[in-house]
């Protein structure tokens, strides 16, 4: 097995950026998700209610500022442009607080639940594709761990997919019946809930190891 991909999404919602190679920390891959959708109250927004969120693009400059359609996240236009998406009174705010993450810091697939399902990959928005993995065989992995790179990752449990899987990468379309089909034939879950063990660099290419916890 080796490391297929690796996406980053700066601004949590908004789509992400592919990368090389990237640095894993306990919080997951170093730069993601460290901007949110909020509202007044600090409640974050998402996706699955502003599906609009979407259709922007999140990146870090090599100076590590965070970009929207490559524009500062701080900037006036895309301030105007995130509460066209998300509504009056939201705003963009950097923050490293816990609830950035759903669930834990790393989502990871494989190339056969992707096939499988053959569904676009970045429907399931992972942080990392794992290559040269047989159909299905991620749903054993649960409680075990993976060493990639420099780096250990747990694993937690199978993802439970929501309503962003429904809704085209590239066009903002919703097809409900994606949704419908992972919860009649694959239980509702595709891909792993992880986190770091042991942090360190990983990198497209890098073997990966399958260990027991």
């Amino acid at each position: 097995m080796r490391v297929q991909e690796i996406w980053r999404y700066p601004v949590k919602s908004m789509a992400g950026e592919q990368l090389a190679s990237a640095i894993l920390t306990f919080q997951g891959v170093e730069g993601d998700r460290i901007v949110q959708v909020r509202r007044p109250d600090g409640k974050i927004l998402t996706a699955r209610t502003r599906p609009k969120l979407l259709s922007h693009h999140a990146s870090l400059s090599p100076e590590g500022d965070v970009l929207v359609d490559d524009l500062p996240y701080t900037s006036d236009g895309i301030a105007a442009d995130v509460e066209a998406a998300a509504g009056p009174g939201t705003r963009l705010v950097r923050s490293d607080a816990e609830d950035r993450f759903d669930i834990l810091p790393l989502l990871i697939a494989t190339d056969g639940m992707l096939q499988t399902a053959g569904y676009d990959r970045r429907r399931f928005r992972p942080n990392i594709v794992i290559g040269g993995v047989e159909g299905l065989a991620e749903r054993t992995w649960e409680g075990r761990s993976l060493r990639v790179g420099e780096a250990v990752i747990g694993i937690e449990d199978l993802r439970s997919r929501c309503i962003m899987t429904t809704f085209d990468p590239d066009t903002g379309a919703q097809d409900v019946n994606v949704l419908k089909r992972i919860q009649s034939d694959f239980g509702g879950k595709l891909g792993l809930n992880c986190y770091v063990i042991q942090p360190g660099h990983i990198a497209v290419g890098d073997p990966v190891e399958l260990v027991a916890q």
